[in-house]
């Protein structure tokens, strides 16, 4: 079975409506009582600072992938909190492949492969290239893959690592796998962030991706379009709506329904 993580959550009611299973775990910046009730050991306090920033986001990931290793589960998915994700669209991905496999599941943001300057020694630099997976959208990586990645992303060894390219932590994962493993990203078209148009895609395909996002995009706000059932004041991110579509038998779907 498959193993997810969210980055950075907190109980708010995007989060109470999110269709949670036994490989779910939730990491957070701040200690939440109503989640840990909720959620027990599968809510894992990270102790790192709630900032945006390099080391703080490099500290979350590491958290993740440590939580992860601890767990002995085949496999490491990564979410942001503006994320839905649908578990059944994942399991379906996941099984066609291994995850005896080196496997690196992700969308890229750039419709390239990424340049950066490597620090070395003396103050000297080389350039690498790479292609990550935002985290934005979220990604996948197999057990076999991650346990190669050790050395590299395990405890303070992420932050380390990151500050070898001085980029972002979704970028130092790709950079691990691809510079330091030699493996490869696998571009899968079923995750989305807000940095695409959600509205690209049509909605007669929305139950079969495997994450989706929301937000502002060209000063506007992103979302997939969805009618139903709940209307877009009720449901901005139109997560809720999307989950009564996929499933309906959930109790507050069909409250809705018999109150409608």
């Amino acid at each position: 079975m498959g193993w997810v993580a969210r980055s950075s959550i907190s109980s708010s009611p995007e989060t109470n409506l999110l269709f949670l299973f036994p490989q779910t775990y939730i990491f957070t910046d701040e200690e939440d009582d109503a989640l840990k009730r909720r959620m027990g050991d599968h809510a894992i306090f990270t102790n790192c600072s709630a900032e945006h920033s390099h080391p703080a986001l490099s500290c979350k990931m590491a958290a993740e992938f440590d939580a992860f290793l601890a767990s002995g589960r085949s496999w490491f998915c990564h979410l942001d909190d503006d994320n839905y994700l649908n578990p059944q669209a994942l399991l379906k991905l996941l099984s066609s492949y291994s995850a005896t496999w080196d496997v690196y599941l992700g969308k890229p943001s750039l419709n390239r492969p990424i340049w950066a300057s490597e620090m070395l020694p003396n103050n000297q630099t080389k350039s690498v290239r790479f292609w990550f997976a935002t985290g934005g959208a979220g990604f996948c990586i197999s057990h076999k893959l991650a346990s190669k990645m050790v050395p590299w992303a395990s405890g303070r060894n992420f932050l380390s690592t990151s500050e070898l390219i001085r980029l972002p932590d979704d970028c130092t994962v790709g950079y691990i796998i691809e510079c330091k493993v030699g493996g490869h990203l696998l571009p899968n078209t079923l995750f989305h962030s807000h940095l695409e148009n959600l509205q690209l895609i049509p909605p007669s395909r929305l139950t079969q991706q495997v994450t989706l996002s929301y937000g502002v995009f060209e000063n506007k706000l992103n979302v997939i379009e969805l009618s139903g059932p709940f209307s877009p004041q009720e449901d901005p991110s139109r997560f809720r709506s999307l989950h009564c579509h996929l499933y309906p038998d959930t109790s507050w779907c069909l409250q809705l329904l018999t109150f409608a």
